[in-house]
């Protein structure tokens, strides 16, 4: 008899350990309440990054005239401004995450896979029920459960969205005014991509930032070089600013500090970070760990402590990237059907702030080195001497290698440009693969390009070894 595997959301980890179990012949069902693709797919990744390429194009357009091109309108007048129809962004980025999620759709019923829509919630280990839409209750009985539930955007009492002028990031798709003053609150990785964006679609743009620096996560090179970008073209970083409020008054928004000061503007995003989607699912109950905030405790195969129920993306915190969630989606079914299984590497990671510049970094970080926590030499490339780079009127923006003294394997990196999440896929090979810096620099790369930069940086971590 075929493993019977239910998987509550339809997500990254949940629809990539659909295809998985179904391929190895299981009878899987997907429990989804708000459409296949979860908000990665219908209102995080492919609506932001769609967003984000818009951006991207305007602000490319807004340097052609040091590449020698200028723009006039028909009666051949020189154009002054290039402006952003914001309904018409809007409308586009939804319809592609609708045609995003019918293919994940397709997919799925190709492979056989059963599509339950409602609520689901744990009966036990072996057990889903399902509260529909229509009132009415379906249980499924299950040989495994992965719970791929996500999170949804952290708000406070005190900062409350509306849905008009004061937004959570899954609420920005439906504005067609173009804001006069967007004020951002929250200046991790979601915070900035959105304060990059509408700057770069011409909209004046403040930064609210409770730490000393924008991103303060990532590389701190790297998020000094974008946070030098961005307050060049003008957006106001307001940096060891905790926000105490948001109220809005008519068409105006006001962000109150704890330090007293206020900032006003016609709209506001929060950013705020992330709550795990498994309140009132009867995990506990079930024999599920939660860590705090609500989190499912996992393992690296992605197994609860509950036996035969395995949790995937958002709602274990492990890493919230769609790559990751997609990964112990997959894990989790290998794992449970027996197949070959290698346990989730974090230092194999590799993930992108899809600013501009962007900011792509895989394994150890120049913060660990510092720290001591590795042994290891770092080398760091300007894109200024690049001569792709010189001629794409890019000025901003490093190559970054870190590897292992001795041996000379790569274990880290960090790339800052434009497409820096394409350029960083070389050394995460290397990282992934044990390559010392002396391979991939003898890697042959095309001239002119950016990828030369870092066979470049690798040469110079490169130690001369005269024979005796």
């Amino acid at each position: 008899m075929a493993e019977r595997v239910v998987i509550i959301g339809g997500g990254p980890g949940g629809y990539e350990a659909a295809h998985v179990a179904a391929q190895a012949g299981a009878e899987v069902t997907i429990v989804d309440t708000d459409g296949l693709g979860g908000s990665a797919v219908l209102t995080d990744c492919v609506p932001s990054k769609t967003l984000i390429a818009t951006a991207e194009v305007m602000s490319e357009l807004g340097g052609a005239a040091e590449l020698g091109l200028d723009f006039t309108d028909h009666e051949g007048d020189a154009a002054t401004s290039i402006r952003v129809d914001l309904g018409k962004v809007n409308a586009r980025v939804k319809a592609l995450a609708a045609e995003q999620s019918a293919d994940i759709a397709r997919r799925l019923d190709r492979d056989g896979v059963t599509l339950v829509h409602g609520r689901g919630r744990l009966d036990g280990p072996d057990r889903v029920r399902v509260a529909k839409a229509d009132g009415s209750e379906e249980t499924l009985e299950a040989d495994a459960v992965l719970l791929a539930t996500g999170a949804a955007p952290r708000t406070l009492p005190t900062a409350q969205p509306d849905g008009e002028r004061i937004l959570t990031w899954e609420q920005v798709y439906d504005l067609t005014e173009v804001p006069s003053e967007l004020i951002v609150v929250g200046s991790g990785v979601t915070g900035a991509e959105f304060a990059s964006a509408y700057l770069n679609l011409g909209i004046p743009v403040t930064l609210v930032s409770s730490r000393d620096r924008v991103l303060p996560g990532e590389d701190a090179d790297a998020s000094g070089v974008l946070e030098d970008v961005l307050t060049r073209r003008g957006m106001n970083v307001l940096s060891k600013s905790r926000m105490e409020s948001v109220t809005r008054e008519g068409d105006v928004v006001t962000v109150t500090l704890t330090d007293g000061r206020s900032v006003q503007g016609s709209h506001c995003i929060l950013a705020l970070g992330s709550v795990p989607n498994t309140a009132d699912m009867g995990l506990e109950e079930a024999g599920v760990v939660l860590k705090d905030g609500g989190f499912v405790a996992v393992d690296r195969v992605s197994r609860t402590s509950a036996r035969g129920v395995y949790a995937a993306g958002d709602c274990t915190g492990v890493l919230m990237l769609a790559s990751v969630a997609a990964k112990q989606g997959r894990i989790a079914m290998w794992h449970l059907l027996g197949d070959a299984v290698q346990p989730l590497d974090l230092k194999q990671v590799s993930s992108n702030v899809f600013t501009a510049p962007e900011i792509a970094t895989v394994g150890w970080s120049q913060q660990a080195v510092d720290a001591g926590d590795i042994q290891a030499e770092v080398v760091s490339l300007p894109l200024s001497g690049n001569p792709r780079a010189k001629m794409q009127g890019v000025h901003d923006g490093f190559v970054k290698l870190v590897c292992r003294p001795g041996t000379g394997i790569v274990v880290g990196g960090v790339v800052v440009g434009p497409r820096a999440s394409e350029l960083i896929h070389p050394v995460a090979l290397a990282v992934a693969e044990s390559l010392t810096a002396d391979q991939l620099a003898q890697a042959f790369t095309v001239y002119p390009s950016m990828s030369g930069s870092v066979a470049e940086a690798a040469r110079r971590l490169h130690h001369f070894r005269v024979e005796q």
